[in-house]
């Protein structure tokens, strides 16, 4: 249901938003700074849900749901309210503090969004993942590659050896960012190691559905789509496991998905092992390319998992997190030189709505949550006015110069910063809605 997927999004900033403006109100509380407001989610227009006040700050939720502020006294924020500056600087106003203490009030967000990545990492490794395979379990049998890999020059049965230059001890590393945004992987094959380029806007590819590489793996029938599907009139059941496909074993499931995909509209004739006797099946596959079952993944009982241990999700914990914070810089800057289109890599909360499953998911939600922290932690680190990365620029800006920016000139960016985003959020708003009607 829709009405989920939202909720799992909203949660999820929720969390990430009061965390980031946290930070800020901390920071500031630490320097003897006073805050006026705390508000998860804008209250604009002066409308809001719920608010209350506690000593010099009122706290709330406010009913637009595209960020949140701290009213930091005596500085030019969302509100544009120049009439606390129009006085001299009072103690407890952050424009009569020292710059250093000025820099870390609007980095404290940031900060803060990076660690809560971190720790969701480590702990989404440890409760769910809770284990992974290494490298060297998946090369006992190779990797099978898909036709986009093989094009590249990875061969079935390839041994993964390192990613440029560097080896990683688990496989899905070999599957990541690092990868999908280009590199060179060096592969053993016949005894011999070997360099194979991925291109550096491969990742578009895997994004738009293409397949990469695969490990072995064993492919059981899950479910059935329906009683009229071709896979259930054919007599395929629930727990068969698809041993081979046209007199070809099946070392993974990509390999039947590209066998299927290449037979649309013809038969496939299937050998199944059922309950340890090998049946053989006609099935015909329809013009998508589907039998219509849905399939159980399963790696060869052969393959020895790796436990997380709490220091070593931490150390995984700790670099996937800034792995997305890296590769996000690294897709900013391809967006900004034209090598990929802002149609296909900005969105709004209604695109990302769409990665949340239909159904209440917290694997998922702790996943997402994690790379939407580091994404936030990005994006706010931008020098654009507005952003706490425009607030820091300008205090760089001041401390480099000694002279200290004038309102009229901060009130005119800020409003420059806020035009600007507004106007990507229309553009991201409308684009989405857009890929949904069109």
């Amino acid at each position: 249901m829709v009405i989920i997927q939202v909720a799992q999004l909203v949660l999820s900033l929720t969390l990430l938003v009061f965390i980031h403006e946290l930070g800020h109100f901390l920071a500031a509380r630490m320097f003897g700074v006073r805050v006026e407001k705390f508000f998860i989610f804008f209250d604009a227009w002066g409308k809001k849900l719920f608010s209350f006040k506690r000593g010099e700050t009122e706290y709330g939720i406010g009913w637009l749901p595209l960020g949140g502020y701290v009213k930091i006294v005596g500085m030019i924020d969302e509100s544009l309210d120049k009439e606390q500056l129009k006085s001299e600087p009072q103690p407890w106003e952050l424009r009569s503090k020292p710059g250093w203490q000025k820099f870390i009030v609007m980095i404290a967000g940031i900060v803060m969004n990076v660690i809560l990545g971190v720790i969701i990492y480590t702990f989404y490794l440890q409760t769910f993942d809770k284990a992974y395979y290494s490298v060297d379990e998946i090369n006992k049998d190779g990797i099978y590659a898909w036709e986009d890999a093989r094009e590249m020059g990875f061969q079935n049965g390839d041994k993964l050896i390192a990613i440029n230059g560097k080896h990683y001890d688990r496989y899905e590393d070999y599957l990541s960012m690092k990868v999908l945004f280009g590199a060179e992987v060096t592969v053993e094959r016949a005894g011999k190691q070997l360099q194979i380029d991925v291109p550096n806007d491969f990742f578009q590819q895997v994004r738009s559905g293409s397949g990469f590489i695969e490990s072995k793996s064993l492919v059981k029938v899950d479910s059935l789509v329906g009683t009229t599907s071709n896979a259930a009139l054919a007599g395929l059941q629930q727990g068969d496991q698809l041993i081979a496909i046209d007199g070809e074993p099946l070392f993974c499931y990509g390999q039947f998905k590209e066998i299927a995909a290449a037979k649309k509209g013809e038969t496939l004739q299937m050998l199944v092992n059922r309950q340890g006797e090998n049946v053989p099946l006609d099935v015909a596959v329809d013009s998508a390319g589907l039998i219509g079952f849905v399939a159980a993944i399963e790696l060869p009982e052969n393959y020895q998992a790796t436990d997380y241990t709490f220091a070593s999700a931490a150390r995984y914990g700790y670099r996937d997190a800034f792995e997305v914070f890296y590769y996000q810089a690294v897709g900013f800057w391809k967006l900004l030189t034209g090598q990929i289109k802002a149609t296909e890599s900005i969105q709004s909360p209604i695109g990302i709505t769409q990665y949340f499953p239909k159904t209440w998911d917290w694997r998922t939600f702790w996943r997402l949550t994690a790379l939407l922290s580091m994404v936030l932690a990005f994006m706010n680190l931008l020098p654009i006015p507005a952003l706490d990365g425009g607030h820091i620029l300008f205090i760089g800006i001041e401390g480099i110069t000694g002279r200290k920016l004038s309102d009229t000139f901060m009130e005119r960016a800020q409003v420059v910063g806020m035009v600007l985003l507004l106007s990507l959020m229309v553009f991201a708003v409308g684009n989405d809605l857009f890929k949904i009607f069109q």
